[in-house]
C-alpha cells in the first residue's frame, strides 16, 4: 500500500505524528524547502487524446511536476498553479509578521497537498499541565477545484491530540485564495489575522467543558453519537440510548481512562471529548501517515468538529 506522506521535515520537538526528518529550526524558506522534499515546480501542459494516430487537444492542461513528470490532476486554462517556492516565500514571511516558527512542512498524496505547520506563541493551560498550543497550517494544493488555505489548528501538548474548531462557531478559521487569480500574499494577509482571537475562541469553550462533570451513561451516549454502528446510520434521529456500541465506540470507552492526560481533566466533558481526538489521531487507522491525512484533511477533520459540537451539547446538558 502506498503511503500518504510522501516527505516531511520538521524543526524542534517530534511532532505529533511522529514522521518526517529532523531538521535545524534556524532554516530558510528555500532550505526547508529542500529539506521537506518540495524543491520541485509544478507545469501546465497541454492535455490531449489520440484518435486514429492523431493526438487532438482537449482544451484542458495536465499539472505535472518537475522532479519525475509525473501527472498532479487535469485542470483548465484559468486554474494557475502556486509554485511551492512562492507559497513558502508567502508562508514565511507570515511567519515572520506573527512572530511564529516555522515547524513542520510536507507534502501528501503524491505531492497533490503540500503543507507547512508554523507555531504561534500564544497558548493556554486549561488545568495546571495541561497545555494547549496554537498552530497555522498552510496548504498549498495541486489538484483542480482546490485552493490554497490557512487553518488555525490547537494541538493538546500532553498527548499530542489535534483539536479542531468548528466552522460554525467561526466562519473565518479558514482564508482561502482561488486559483484562477494570481497568488497575492498581501491580499491574503489582509484577509487572515494573527490566530490570538482563534485560539482566545477554542479556550472558551475548553473552559466550558472543562467546567462540566459527566455521568458515564451520558458519555457512553455521546459516543454513540460520534461512532454510530453500521446498522444504526440509517436511524440518524433515534435516541443514544437505543443505539448499539460500536467498535470504535467502545475503543473510546476503553481510552476514556487510559488516554495520556486524562487525570487532568477528569471526570469533565474536556475528558471524553480528548479520548475522541485521541483515538483518531493515535488509535484508529490504517497507520501514522493515514491518521495525518485524515486529521487535517478527510474525515477525521469533520469528526472532530462533530465531536466537540456534541460535547458541548452534550455538556450544557449536563
Amino acid at each position: 500500500m502506498a503511503h500518504l506522506v510522501e516527505t516531511m521535515a520538521y524543526a524542534g520537538e517530534v511532532p505529533w505524528h511522529g514522521l518526517g526528518v529532523k531538521v535545524p529550526a534556524d532554516l530558510s524558506p528555500d532550505q526547508m524547502l529542500t529539506q521537506a522534499g518540495l524543491d520541485w515546480a509544478v507545469e501546465k501542459k497541454p492535455a490531449f487524446v489520440e484518435i486514429e494516430n492523431k493526438r487532438i487537444l482537449t482544451g484542458w492542461n495536465a499539472l505535472t511536476r518537475s522532479s519525475d513528470n509525473s501527472i498532479l490532476d487535469i485542470v483548465s486554462n484559468e486554474w494557475n498553479p502556486v509554485q511551492n517556492h512562492d507559497a513558502f516565500k508567502f508562508f514565511n514571511e507570515y511567519c515572520v509578521a506573527g512572530d511564529m516558527e516555522m515547524h513542520t512542512a510536507g507534502s501528501l498524496k503524491n505531492g497533490q497537498i503540500v503543507w507547512a505547520l508554523a507555531k504561534v506563541k500564544e497558548s493556554f493551560e486549561l488545568f495546571k499541565g495541561d497545555q494547549v498550543d496554537s498552530y497555522l497550517l498552510f496548504t498549498n494544493p495541486h489538484k483542480f477545484g482546490q485552493a490554497i488555505d490557512v487553518r488555525f489548528t490547537p494541538i493538546r501538548v500532553v498527548c499530542n491530540n489535534t483539536l479542531t474548531l468548528s466552522l460554525a462557531a467561526d466562519t473565518k478559521s479558514v482564508v482561502k485564495v482561488n486559483h484562477r487569480a494570481v497568488f497575492d500574499a498581501e491580499k491574503v494577509k489582509e484577509m487572515l489575522g494573527i490566530a490570538t482571537h482563534k485560539l482566545a475562541k477554542y479556550k472558551e469553550m475548553a473552559q466550558f467543558l472543562g467546567s462540566k462533570q459527566f455521568k458515564e451513561e451520558s458519555v457512553k451516549d455521546y459516543f454513540k453519537v460520534i461512532f454510530p454502528s453500521l446498522s444504526d446510520q440509517s436511524k440518524p434521529h433515534a435516541r443514544a440510548a437505543n443505539i448499539d456500541m460500536s467498535r470504535a465506540a467502545s475503543k473510546a470507552m476503553e481510552v476514556l481512562y487510559t488516554q495520556p492526560g486524562f487525570k487532568y481533566a477528569e471526570g469533565t466533558w474536556w475528558q471524553p471529548f480528548n479520548a475522541v481526538t485521541y483515538l483518531t489521531d493515535h488509535v484508529l487507522g490504517r497507520s501514522s501517515d493515514s491518521r495525518l491525512a485524515s486529521a487535517w484533511y478527510g474525515a477525521n477533520k469533520n469528526l472532530k468538529i462533530k465531536a466537540l459540537e456534541e460535547a458541548v451539547r452534550f455538556a450544557e446538558a449536563a
